[in-house]
């Protein structure tokens, strides 16, 4: 029986009974890696869940930064979710193709904003299609919603307070990063960054939070994973991973866990990496 709750993850079975909603909005958040050989947009456009908007991970960012898909300033979250029509008092759903990869990373980005009635569709698209359940290539009818945002600071650290909670060991930092890259066993996929890991920090890779149909492990199995990780969860957490995607899963699931006191290092080891006046360590 899955525990559905609109704030962190529900199931394909609630979001089939919410559709009819009128002040629901689903979001379709699928990025994919170069290495994946996808092309997300074309793949919406081709078949998406009944009245889901595409929300452009990269394209919605704060393209100021050198940096890939960093938050985008308020007021260009603010005007581009109201050209979705998404706005105030709405439950918003997102998913994406791989299962669940990318739509926590937008969840992470609501809640960042202040936007708490926003969560990912367990299993996403694979799991709804899987199911049999019913599918469009149509684009979707906006309806303009005006949208109020506030900031969450909490949510989101930068490289300097990273560094510093790396120094005091007051944080964890948990990283989602295969066990290869955190160890700096094989170079990293960006070039002219370092290989290793923040000293100091753990690694959970975010496939072990999940089942092998894509679906988020139960709360018990979610806090099982983080210590066998050696996390220490009675301490603030601080996810990281190569440039801020699947670290949100590990927000996610410390969130479906009850946990409050966690935060996303946005720039991660994109940002990390490249800076040699930062320490590295590796094994």
């Amino acid at each position: 029986m899955h525990d559905s709750d609109p704030k962190t993850l529900v199931s394909t079975d609630w979001l089939a009974d919410h559709m009819r909603d009128p002040d629901l909005r689903v979001l379709d958040a699928s990025y994919y890696l170069p290495d994946m050989g996808r092309n997300a947009r074309a793949e919406y456009d081709a078949a998406h869940i009944p009245g889901a908007r595409f929300f452009d991970i990269d394209e919605i960012s704060d393209h100021r930064s050198e940096l890939p898909h960093m938050a985008p300033p308020v007021e260009k979250f603010m005007s581009r979710l109201r050209k979705l029509g998404v706005g105030d008092g709405h439950q918003v759903v997102i998913y994406d193709g791989a299962g669940l990869f990318s739509a926590a990373r937008v969840w992470w980005l609501f809640r960042l904003m202040g936007k708490t009635d926003v969560a990912v569709l367990d299993g996403g698209l694979p799991k709804w299609r899987a199911e049999g359940r019913e599918i469009e290539d149509l684009p979707p009818v906006i309806r303009d919603r005006h949208m109020t945002v506030q900031r969450q600071a909490a949510m989101v650290r930068d490289v300097t307070q990273v560094a510093r909670a790396a120094k005091l060991g007051d944080h964890e930092i948990v990283d989602a990063r295969s066990a290869e890259r955190f160890a700096g066993r094989v170079p990293e996929p960006r070039e002219g960054l370092r290989a290793g890991h923040i000293p100091g920090s753990r690694n959970l890779h975010f496939a072990q939070l999940l089942n092998d149909d894509g679906t988020m492990k139960a709360p018990d199995a979610l806090r099982a994973a983080f210590e066998a990780a050696d996390v220490d969860l009675a301490k603030p957490v601080i996810t990281t991973c190569g440039s801020g995607v699947t670290a949100a899963i590990l927000n996610l699931a410390l969130s479906r866990i009850g946990k409050t006191d966690h935060a996303l290092y946005d720039g991660s080891w994109a940002e990390w990496g490249m800076f040699g006046d930062l320490d590295v360590a590796t094994g």
